[in-house]
C-alpha cells in the first residue's frame, strides 16, 4: 500500500475512535507516531502500537494550550530529527440550539476544533519549510459542509477548517507542503455506539451506501493524503461519508 517508512507523524486526539485508528494506520505503513491526547490517555494507543513492533510515543497535550502546542513540533524534531505529517484530529461537541447555546460552549468548540489547528499548523510550518515538504491534514466533518440543527458551533468550526486549509495550501505549496481536509460522515465510534439501534438504522437509510462509516474508512483516507501518492493533491476536501453529502 503506502510506504511511510522514515516519516514522523503527529496525531492529536489519538486516544480513541478516529484518532486512534489514524495512528494505527500510519504506524502500519511504517511511520513513527507521536500520539497526543489529554492527560495520559494516549498511553494505551502507544502500548498497542509498540506491542506490534511499531515506533510510537505518547504525548500529553491540551490542544487549547497554545504555548504547549507551539513547543511541540520543535520538541519532536529535537527527538526524532524531523516532522513530516501532522493530523489535527482532536475535537469536541457542545450541541444545543442556537437560541439556547451558551457563549462558553461556542468558544470551547471553536477553540478546540479550529483555533487549535491554526496553532498547530503554524508551529509545524518551521520544520516543514526547512525540510521543503510535509503533510498537514485536518479532520473535518460532513456537518461543516451541509450543516446540522443544534450544531451551529460545531458546523462553524468544521467549515472553518475547509477555508483555512484552502488558504494555507496556497501559501505553502511552493515548498511541497500539502494541506487537506478529510470530512467524515456518520461514523461508528464509542459515542455513536450508545445511540439506539433504530436511530442508527434511520441514519443509514439516509446514506446511499447504506451503512455508517467505520473509523478505518477515515484512517485510510488520511493515510492516502499523507503518502507520496497524494503529492499532487492540496487544498482538497476528501469526503468519507458514504454519499451522505455530494
Amino acid at each position: 500500500m503506502f510506504d511511510l517508512t522514515g516519516r514522523v507523524a503527529l496525531v492529536t486526539g489519538a486516544s480513541r475512535g478516529i484518532g486512534r485508528a489514524i495512528a494505527q494506520k500510519l504506524a502500519g505503513q511504517g511511520a513513527t507516531i507521536i500520539a497526543a491526547a489529554r492527560g495520559d490517555h494516549a498511553g494505551a494507543t502507544v502500548v498497542e502500537l509498540t506491542g506490534r513492533g511499531h515506533k510510537a510515543e505518547a504525548i500529553s497535550l491540551d490542544v487549547t494550550d497554545a504555548a504547549s502546542v507551539q513547543r511541540l513540533p520543535g520538541d519532536i524534531v529535537e527527538r526524532h530529527g524531523r516532522l513530516d505529517i501532522v493530523v489535527s484530529n482532536a475535537g469536541i461537541t457542545r450541541d444545543q440550539l442556537l437560541m439556547r447555546m451558551k457563549r462558553d460552549d461556542w468558544d470551547a468548540v471553536l477553540a478546540t476544533n479550529l483555533t487549535a489547528t491554526f496553532t498547530l499548523a503554524q508551529a509545524a510550518m518551521r520544520p516543514m519549510l526547512k525540510q521543503r515538504g510535509g503533510r498537514i491534514i485536518a479532520v473535518g466533518s460532513v456537518v461543516g459542509q451541509m450543516g446540522n440543527a443544534g450544531q451551529t458551533n460545531y458546523a462553524a468550526s468544521k467549515a472553518g477548517l475547509i477555508g483555512f486549509a484552502k488558504a494555507l495550501a496556497r501559501e505553502v505549496a511552493s515548498r511541497a507542503i500539502t494541506v487537506n481536509v478529510v470530512a467524515p460522515g456518520m461514523v461508528e465510534t464509542d459515542m455513536t455506539r450508545t445511540i439506539k439501534e433504530e436511530t442508527k438504522v434511520d441514519w443509514a437509510t439516509q446514506i446511499p451506501l447504506g451503512r455508517l462509516g467505520r473509523v478505518d474508512d477515515v484512517a485510510a483516507a488520511v493515510c492516502f493524503l499523507a503518502s507520496d501518492e497524494a503529492a499532487y493533491i492540496t487544498g482538497h476536501v476528501l469526503a468519507v461519508n458514504g454519499g451522505m453529502y455530494m
